[in-house]
């Protein structure tokens, strides 16, 4: 097996993305010739992040928002065709992970944001596709809400927003990035302090005012930059190769 073939089936097997029913194509979605040197990570599979890939000598890069959706690649044209093109004219792989890659319990997405909060006694949370692919916890004391805005702040930048309709003071929280506004439902049917996603919605807003609680969006890129983060670091302590997060410095 090539070099890319063996940090493939290590992935599919590391992040069980065939546990998941899922748009996204997860997996292998572009190959290359199986040399795979250095390694870039990030969120979208975009034109800009291949060209910064491209600029820092990658064979394989690593997103969680892939190319291949449902029937999205059924005609390759436009910028299917551009995107696709780059790839193979740079020997460049690509390889997706979306629903696997917020759900897992240690690299995803939403465990590393609980794992930066200070979050225990993790429980599966948020329902999607017919799997949970959040997770809600505990702090180990309870805080003022003010101080744990602050909290979210240093963990996620200048993109947060929040709905302030619940308690003041804080110590159960649940997790779902990306856009997941809708779970905040969810979070108000079990009674949790505070919520936290990605994407706002109005629809949120109402939400949150008649369930009485609050909630903490965060930006959609920036609740979903720790998933490919994990992934690097894994690679470079199991695989032994050179891999690293590009941040495109998006603030959706």
């Amino acid at each position: 097996m090539n070099p890319l073939g063996k940090i493939t089936s290590f992935l599919d097997k590391t992040l069980n993305v065939a546990a998941y029913s899922d748009e996204s194509h997860n997996g292998l979605q572009v190959e290359n010739s199986g040399r795979v040197r250095r390694v870039c990570v990030g969120v979208d599979a975009s034109l800009a992040f291949f060209k910064e890939a491209a600029e820092r000598k990658a064979d394989l890069v690593i997103c969680h928002h892939g190319l291949s959706w449902g029937d999205s690649l059924k005609r390759i044209t436009g910028l299917n065709y551009r995107r696709l093109k780059f790839l193979m004219d740079h020997d460049m792989a690509l390889y997706a992970c979306h629903l696997p890659l917020d759900a897992h319990p240690r690299l995803g997405n939403n465990a590393q944001i609980c794992k930066g909060l200070g979050l225990s006694k993790l429980q599966p949370f948020g329902l999607y596709h017919g799997t949970c692919i959040g997770f809600c916890g505990v702090l180990s004391k309870a805080v003022t809400y003010a101080d744990f805005k602050t909290r979210s702040h240093r963990l996620f930048g200048n993109t947060v927003s929040t709905l302030d309709f619940g308690k003041r003071v804080v110590r159960t929280v649940a997790v779902v990035s990306g856009g997941a506004a809708d779970e905040i439902a969810e979070a108000g049917q079990k009674g949790i302090d505070v919520y936290i996603s990605g994407e706002p919605k109005l629809m949120a807003y109402h939400l949150a005012q008649e369930y009485g609680i609050n909630a903490i969006f965060a930006g959609h890129y920036a609740t979903e930059v720790f998933g490919v983060k994990a992934v690097a670091r894994l690679l470079k302590a199991r695989c032994r190769i050179e891999a690293e997060f590009i941040d495109m410095g998006i603030r959706l």
